[in-house]
């Protein structure tokens, strides 16, 4: 399985980076998980827009998934147009959602590029990938996800707070990405976003292999951050960049 980050800026874009949208490849199958502000435009180094096979959204926030609006432009407006369709997985409500951004007339406008499936917690199977769905405490419906493959796991905060639920998805998993938002400090708002250091504490107590804090907001010091996630995480630990590839299950 192979990661490829496309985007890691929190909440919105930042001088090196988009928001949140990264790239899961396992067996030639490409899965894009979340395409938020500006991550279109690097995502073309990378893969082609019409070469993705699948799209899964952990949120209805813009941060996440705003960049769905010009995807649907390039996929039925390009010489070779229209694109098939490819299905795209969110939470209840993602077609009016991105019709709305978008200025269509109707929501059924969106479906002739995408074909739109509802998300919930559980199990399911894309391509060749297994995931596991599960609720992240965040204001609005959320998806923190693990993708399993040829016996490695990544998994995947999105936004959250403070979750049982996350250290549950990413039990025992070889790379977890995992939203670290904020720095210690007093009056930090609950069921918003995860600090550094509660990341790490996430990862240990789920046993994760290598923490990867991204989500990264543009006004925090990145060496703060990484000495906080330190303080509580003794494995392998890195903040996200823009076009950071992971081989899972290499090495």
């Amino acid at each position: 399985m192979r990661l490829t980050v496309i985007g890691c800026s929190g909440s919105f874009p930042g001088p090196d980076s988009p928001a949140s949208c990264y790239l899961v490849e396992e067996q030639g199958f490409r899965l894009l998980v979340d395409l938020g502000s500006g991550a279109l435009g690097p995502l073309q180094r990378h893969a082609s827009l019409y070469e993705i096979d699948a799209v899964c959204l952990s949120h209805l926030h813009p941060d996440p998934c705003l960049d769905m609006t010009g995807y649907w432009v390039a996929r039925t407006s390009s010489p070779d147009a229209p694109s098939p369709r490819i299905p795209v997985y969110g939470p209840p409500g993602t077609v009016r959602r991105l019709a709305r951004a978008l200025g269509v007339d109707e929501p059924e406008d969106m479906t002739g590029a995408f074909d739109f499936l509802d998300l919930r917690p559980g199990q399911m199977e894309i391509g060749p990938l297994r995931l596991t769905l599960g609720h992240m405490n965040h204001p609005v419906e959320t998806f923190g996800f693990r993708f399993e493959a040829d016996g490695v796991a990544l998994a995947y905060s999105a936004d959250t707070g403070e979750s049982a639920e996350l250290a549950n998805l990413a039990r025992d998993a070889d790379v977890l990405l995992s939203e670290a938002s904020f720095v210690d400090g007093p009056g930090l708002p609950e069921g918003l976003h995860l600090t550094a250091r509660q990341a790490a504490e996430h990862a240990t107590r789920a046993g994760v292999g290598h923490l990867l804090l991204t989500h990264l907001v543009p006004w925090n010091d990145r060496d703060r951050t990484r000495e906080e996630a330190a303080a509580a995480f003794d494995g392998q630990l890195g903040l996200a960049t823009s076009g950071l590839v992971v081989e899972l299950g290499r090495g």
